[in-house]
């Protein structure tokens, strides 16, 4: 079988969300940094994998996939151990509803290109962006936090979907200095999932070049 290839930005959130599934499920592969800070994602090379020219882009069984969450839901789908979603009809949606909070409202008017665009376009300071994304991040954040468990994870004894959205969107509060004391049961289910090996490894800190 050939080897699995992850195109990937080592401070990427939703790459970040794909190598914590592709460790979970127990998968080889090799990375190709894309430095976005550089514009890398720009090249033609890149584009010619991913027309948006975004990552993560997974190579993998002969395929070339798009999407963080798209890309997992087709990890859960050939290597179903262990299940990130389920195949419950009530707990697929409250999970997949709890990710898309993330994946959905959170990230995306928070990600790179959005924030150069205030920045370039609007003439948005530091300070500024700062802000901006903190509002998003504790929008989303209240909502997860009420839906949190006590205990456990969110998908009770081993991770779902929603907790390896968490995890990266932790990581960026932390980096635009959200204050994280209104959400004390998502920073325990992230201390939790952090603990773990396949998702430790799959941290920024552990995957910058260099």
């Amino acid at each position: 079988m050939a080897e699995a290839v992850l195109h990937d930005y080592w401070r990427s959130s939703a790459a970040y969300r794909v190598r914590i599934a592709l460790n979970l499920k127990g998968v080889a592969y090799r990375t190709v940094q894309i430095d976005l800070r550089a514009g890398e994602q720009a090249r033609a090379e890149h584009f010619a994998l991913n027309p948006q020219g975004l990552i993560p882009v997974l190579e993998i069984d002969g395929h070339v996939l798009t999407q963080s969450l798209a890309i997992i839901d087709y990890l859960d789908a050939t290597r179903p151990e262990p299940r990130l979603v389920s195949s419950d009809p009530v707990r697929r949606a409250r999970t997949l509803a709890q990710a898309l909070i993330v994946a959905a409202d959170i990230h995306p008017v928070n990600n790179l290109r959005v924030v150069n665009a205030l920045r370039s376009e609007f003439g948005a300071s530091d300070e500024q962006v700062g802000a901006w994304t903190r509002r998003w991040i504790a929008a989303g954040f209240a909502a997860l936090e009420q839906g949190a468990p006590d205990e456990r994870l969110f998908g009770g004894d081993s991770p779902d979907l929603a907790d390896v959205c968490l995890v990266p969107q932790i990581y960026n509060a932390r980096r635009f200095e959200l204050d994280l004391g209104p959400y004390p049961r998502l920073v325990r289910i992230d201390a939790a999932l952090r603990a773990l090996d396949p998702v430790a490894r799959a941290a920024p800190e552990a995957v910058r070049p260099g």
